[in-house]
Order: C-alpha cells, then structure tokens, then sequence
C-alpha cells in the first residue's frame, strides 16, 4: 500500500517506520522546516547548549516497551527532573513535598505530623468528588499552597480559571509527604544525550520511508495513497467547517547569560503579576556537559490563533459538544486515521506518543490482513 503520514514528530515517525518494516511505501510531510515536531532540539549556535526549541521535553515512562525502543534509537543518560517555584519573593520545590510544607508553613513537621496538618487544617474535605482543578487542589492541598502553586501559574498557564478545567489536569502533580522532589513516579527517566532529533531521524530511517518537509497538507496532497495518517489537529483536517477547537501555544522570550543563570532546569512563577509561567536554562537538561555560557526562555502561554503553532488543547466544557461532532465527522471519513496530541485532541506525553503509535501501527497491519476498513481513532479520544 501507498502511505501518506501528515506530521513527522513521534506518532508519524513511529507509524511510518512500523509499516515501512512490513513493505508499504511511507510518504511523510511536514509544513515545518524539520523534523521532530515539538520535540525538536538543536545546538545553540552560540553557546553550543541543546535547546528544546519548543520548551523542556524530559523523557519520563513506567512502560518498558518504549523505553528500549527510544533506547535502540539513540543513548540516553538518566535524568532526575526537579522543579523549583517562585512565590511571593521565596522559592520553593515542586512536586509539593516535605520541604516545600515545611518551608512554607515555617514548621519543622516530620511525614506523619505533615499529613495530618494537610488533612485536618489545610485540606477542604467537604469536596468528596473533585469536579474541576480548583476542587481538586483545594481536596489535597488546601487553599494556602492553591493559591501560592496553582492558582496563578494555571490561569497563566491555560487562559481561565481553575474553575473551568476538569479535575483530571491536576493529577498529574503529586504531593509527596518526604523530601522527595522528583517530579516524576516513574520507573524510567532520562534525556537523550544528543537531543530528541537524532531518535526521529534514526527512526525514518528507512528506503520505504520518504520525507519531505515545508509541505503543507491539502486534501490534493491525498489523492493517490492508500491511506492517511493525520497527526495535525483534528478540526484543521476538515479546514475548521463546525468551528475552532481551542489549542494553548507558546511564545519564548531569549535570556543569554554568562555563567549560571538560575541553578536549575526549570524555575516556574505562580504570581499573576509575573507574565511568564516559568524559565527553562537548557544547559541544566545535559548535566554532563560543561557550559560557560548559557541560554534561557521565558515561557508565555496564551490562546493559539490561526497561524500559531498548536502546543496542545484545552478541553473545556463547552468544547465537547464541538468535538463529538469533528469526531462523528472523522468516522464517516474513509482512508484516514487520526494520531497524536492534535490528532485526536488529548494532551499526550511523549511516552504515550509513542506507545499509542506502535498499538495504531499494529493494528492497521492486522485489519489490511483482515481485509477490514481501518479505523479513524485507536484509541478513546472524548
């Protein structure tokens, strides 16, 4: 079969050289100028640093699969990601943890007298089924650490209120009652010793695989292949006719320096009154590399407009009914497949990128052999 695969990030490099592997002919654009998607790094022509060009990306998966499989792409060394918060002129850690209580509360409370402090002073327990982001901090956290961690930096973050996100945003931030402040649970994490590009470029890889870049899609470009991967966002593939999805993008303001600017990877700022939601020192991602000088961003978050770059999707409420219908729209849509974070509109991480584009490419192999229709989605995506 002849393939055509919109989006050479993760999901379309790792569909394309799965099906490349079993004979079909691969045809990958992109209307960037590289590879990689998101996930793109380069050197920094002046201080040589590697730069996450589209903000930090750390590799972080309790799935063993994926982890061998970026690990036969390239090498990665281990990384410990741990995030440090400005409020109220202190810094603090994050994940919130022991020290972060105890610092901020100005106690000296060991785990057990901790958990009891959160639970009976701070915690609003009369909040039994967190609905939204706001429920569910003030349930753990309490509204002193809300407002100080959460509250500003996610208005900033997503352009609305707490109140408006699901609750389901905030478990992804673990509170921890020890001084463990890696921010990730996970069994496998590391950074990729020469950036996350290399592994896109060995996995297309293949004399099945051609990739052209600087393309952009149009239901033209589709005429004459067999079947469509489509990794761009999913209202944008039926040119926005029920409407705007809302995507967050990013704009990055550049900080050179000489010597060390921050003395970590990521600094975030919870205060409104501080435009940015955090600064990245990239040199900080290789700590096996020496650096004199280095390069930071500020990060912006704000709504993405129609010649923005996506970063991911919002999600709200009132967005659901909109997507349902791009949804019952794509399944009366033969020959297309929709992947990735913009895809199928979910915010993804690169582990589960990559796990969901090897379980797609499996089972678009299995139904050409069935000789069934292949579907539009493989996985749940409302």
């Amino acid at each position: 079969m002849k393939i055509l695969i919109v989006g050479a990030g993760f999901s379309g490099a790792v569909i394309g050289r799965e099906l490349a592997e079993s004979g079909h002919s691969i045809d990958i654009i992109d209307s960037r100028e590289h590879i990689g998607g998101n996930c793109y790094t380069e050197r920094d022509e002046d201080t040589n640093v590697m730069v996450h060009k589209y903000g930090p990306h750390i590799f972080h998966t309790d799935n063993e699969e994926v982890w061998n499989y970026v690990n036969a792409h390239t090498e990665f060394k281990p990384y410990i990601n741990r995030v440090k918060s400005t409020s109220k002129g202190a810094v603090y850690s994050l994940p919130i943890n022991l020290h972060t209580i105890n610092q901020f509360f100005n106690k000296t409370m060991s785990p057990a007298e901790a958990e009891k402090f959160i639970l009976e002073e701070q915690a609003d327990t009369s909040i039994i089924e967190p609905v939204t982001f706001e429920d569910q901090a003030m349930r753990f956290v309490g509204k002193d650490l809300y407002q100080a961690f959460f509250e500003g930096y996610t208005k900033k973050q997503w352009g609305c209120d707490p109140s408006e996100l699901p609750a389901s945003i905030l478990k992804r931030l673990p509170v921890r009652f020890n001084y463990n402040d890696n921010y990730f649970f996970h069994k496998y994490q590391g950074m990729p010793v020469e950036g996350y590009t290399p592994i896109i470029e060995s996995i297309l890889n293949h004399e099945k695989i051609n990739v052209e870049l600087g393309v952009e899609f149009s239901q033209e470009t589709a005429l004459g292949y067999d079947h469509i991967f489509f990794s761009g966002p999913l209202d944008g593939y039926f040119s926005y006719q029920l409407g705007r999805l809302g995507y967050r993008t990013l704009d990055f303001e550049r900080i050179d320096y000489e010597g060390d600017y921050q003395g970590c990877a990521v600094m975030n700022y919870g205060d409104l009154d501080v435009p940015y939601t955090r600064i990245a020192e990239h040199k900080h991602f290789t700590p096996w590399e020496n650096h004199e000088k280095s390069v930071c961003f500020k990060e912006f978050s704000r709504s993405c407009g129609e010649n923005d770059i996506p970063y991911y999707p919002i999600r709200l409420v009132e967005e659901k009914e909109m997507l349902a219908r791009y949804i019952d729209l794509a399944h009366s849509t033969k020959g297309v497949t929709f992947v990735g974070r913009l895809g199928t509109y979910r915010y993804l991480d690169m582990d589960v990128t990559i796990a969901e584009a090897l379980k797609t490419a499996k089972q678009f192999l299995q139904d050409v052999s069935d000789g069934v229709s292949p579907k539009p989605f493989y996985v749940e995506v409302l």
